[in-house]
C-alpha cells in the first residue's frame, strides 16, 4: 500500500548523472545535504519505485549517489528531474520556530486583518534565505516574500496558516521629499 503525498516529505531531486556506471547527482533538499541518504530508502514520486542512496561525493553543491539498482547511464539518465521521496515518520520532529517546507505548502496566506493574500505553493531559497511564494488570488500576480519574523510573524499549522506582513516597496520613478541635493 503506498502511502500519499501528505505521509511524505521530498528530501532531494535527481538533476542529472555522472559517469557511466550509473551515479547520478542530486540536489538535497535537507539542511544536512548528505541527509537524503540518511532516513532510509527514498521513493519516487508516485511511489512505485523504492532505492537505497549511498552517497559517494560532492560536486558543485550536488551530491554524487549510487542508487541501488541503477547500475549504468542509461538506467541513470531515465531518473532525470525525479523527486526522491521519505516517510514523514522517518524524519526527526522540527525543532520550536522551525518547519519542513512541506507543511507551509498549502497554507492560507493572510494580512494581519485577515485580508486573504492566496495559498503558499512554494518555498525557494536562492543563497540569500527561504522566500515564501504565494500565489496570487482571483488573477493577482503571485507574490515573494522573504520568509523571516518580520515579514512572516506567525504561522498557525493547526488553522493552515501564515500571517503575512508585506513588504512595503519605495516606487524607483517617485521623488522623495526627504532627500536633497
Amino acid at each position: 500500500m503506498a502511502t500519499s503525498n501528505e505521509d511524505r516529505v521530498c528530501v532531494g531531486a535527481i538533476a542529472g548523472v555522472r559517469g557511466l556506471k550509473g551515479e547520478v547527482r542530486i540536489k538535497s533538499f535537507t539542511a544536512d545535504p548528505d541527509g537524503v541518504a540518511a532516513y532510509g530508502p527514498v521513493t519516487t514520486e508516485d511511489a512505485s519505485r523504492s532505492f537505497k542512496v549511498k552517497v559517494v561525493g560532492h560536486a558543485k553543491g550536488l551530491l554524487i549517489a549510487r542508487l541501488d539498482g541503477v547500475n549504468d547511464r542509461t538506467t541513470a539518465e531515465a531518473l532525470k528531474s525525479t523527486r526522491l521521496y521519505v516517510p514523514r515518520s522517518a524524519l526527526p520532529k522540527p525543532e520550536d520556530d522551525a518547519f519542513y517546507h512541506a507543511d507551509l505548502v498549502g497554507l492560507k496566506a493572510e494580512t494581519e486583518t485577515g485580508v486573504r493574500l492566496g495559498m503558499v505553493t512554494a518555498v525557494h531559497n536562492f543563497g540569500a534565505g527561504d522566500i515564501l511564494e504565494i500565489g496570487g488570488e482571483d488573477g493577482e500576480e503571485d507574490l515573494m516574500v522573504p520568509f523571516t519574523m518580520t515579514t512572516v510573524p506567525m504561522i498557525d499549522l493547526a488553522a493552515g496558516r501564515v500571517i503575512v506582513v508585506p513588504p512595503v516597496f519605495i516606487e524607483a520613478d517617485s521623488p522623495d521629499e526627504n532627500l536633497k541635493d
